[in-house]
């Protein structure tokens, strides 16, 4: 079990290695005899989780530094050691230091200890609230990039529809609709891919991985035939190439999102003018570990935009209209399955994504 860490502030000696001597076998113990050795244990240290702190400090008033310090290190649980029963003392903790709990000195081991683990409790508590806090936030941030997106990216297809249908009935001469119809075409296959995407998205937040065996030969199959429209259209060099020496078990829906995500970039991000165009993908599959490998030859990634791209809605080329789902879920996919994600990439040159999975 690890140990918790406790800071220990007070001006006598005595009471300092008294306290380290009697608590050090069952904890992490800081001491410090005056507050500016204590803030700089607290910014060394960050996972203190509790502060005792002696009243009558000659520097600094333990009240004083305790609220002092509350805004930069909110976390630790606040203790205040006094030997006085001065009300206003009491009521200036409450009110400026966000006290805890008082000790009375000269304190007893069995108060001491009894005060870490409520301590202790209330730290647990309160740090999963801040971190739900933080999750929540996080999800209202999103929840706003995704009320922009959909007034964004699924008005702009349906206006060109709308655009299209306007102009076609005024129009009389089946080539002039035709051409129109064709611009209506676009703007549907652009409002199906956003729906896909988000059909992903929902994908990775439902409950539990649904697990079996994969055959990954049998998922490269599917890849070829899913891709071989676009193949000859683009005429690029597509190759999907596996050796799978072991059984591998996953959950299959996420495999197949990372791997259409990492290829859907790869085919919209090519180099115009490029004669020798290729995606090449290749999955090793070996002691439970699998390894799949995306490389192409196109545009590539601004080093500074390496991180960023996995980042929900953004979009590091303006080349292809992408919804700015692709690498934000396959991120969410390698994060719920414990996977990991590679970039080797420069610009004018092309992108190789690594994903690394083990089974489960």
């Amino acid at each position: 079990m690890e140990k918790i860490e406790i800071l220990y502030v007070d001006d006598e000696v005595n009471n300092l290695l008294g306290f380290k001597a009697n608590f050090r076998l069952d904890y992490i113990i800081h001491i410090a005899s005056n507050t500016k050795e204590a803030e700089k244990i607290l910014a060394e240290n960050p996972n203190i989780r509790i502060i005792f702190c002696d009243h009558r400090m000659p520097d600094e008033l333990g009240v004083d530094f305790l609220s002092r310090i509350k805004k930069e290190y909110p976390r630790p649980i606040r203790i205040l050691l006094t030997a006085y029963a001065d009300m206003s003392v009491v009521i200036d903790a409450i009110n400026k230091g966000n006290i805890f709990k008082f000790v009375r000195k000269p304190w007893m081991n069995e108060e001491i200890i009894s005060s870490i683990e409520e301590a202790n409790k209330f730290y647990i508590a309160t740090s999963l609230l801040d971190i739900r806090n933080q999750e929540l936030q996080k999800a209202y941030d999103e929840l706003d990039k995704f009320a922009y997106s959909i007034s964004h990216d699924l008005r702009d297809p349906l206006t060109g529809v709308l655009s299209a249908i306007t102009y076609a009935l005024g129009y009389d001469k089946v080539k002039d609709i035709h051409e129109l119809l064709l611009l209506m075409q676009g703007s549907i296959l652009k409002l199906d891919q956003y729906i896909d995407s988000l059909r992903d998205y929902y994908l990775l937040r439902r409950g539990e991985l649904l697990l079996k065996d994969i055959d990954f030969h049998e998922v490269a199959n599917n890849l070829r035939d899913f891709y071989q429209v676009s193949v000859e259209r683009t005429q690029i060099d597509f190759k999907v190439d596996v050796d799978q020496a072991a059984d591998f078990k996953c959950d299959i829906s996420l495999i197949e999102l990372i791997i259409h995500n990492l290829l859907s970039n790869a085919f919209k991000y090519q180099r115009e003018g490029e004669p020798n165009k290729f995606i090449h993908v290749s999955i090793h599959v070996a002691k439970g570990l699998a390894t799949i490998q995306v490389k192409d030859n196109g545009i590539g990634i601004p080093l500074d935009a390496q991180e960023e791209i996995f980042k929900l809605f953004y979009r590091a080329s303006t080349q292809s209209q992408g919804m700015g789902f692709g690498l934000y879920n396959v991120r969410s996919a390698l994060i719920k399955i414990k996977g990991t994600i590679e970039i080797e990439s420069a610009l004018g040159e092309g992108t190789t994504f690594i994903v690394k999975i083990l089974s489960k």
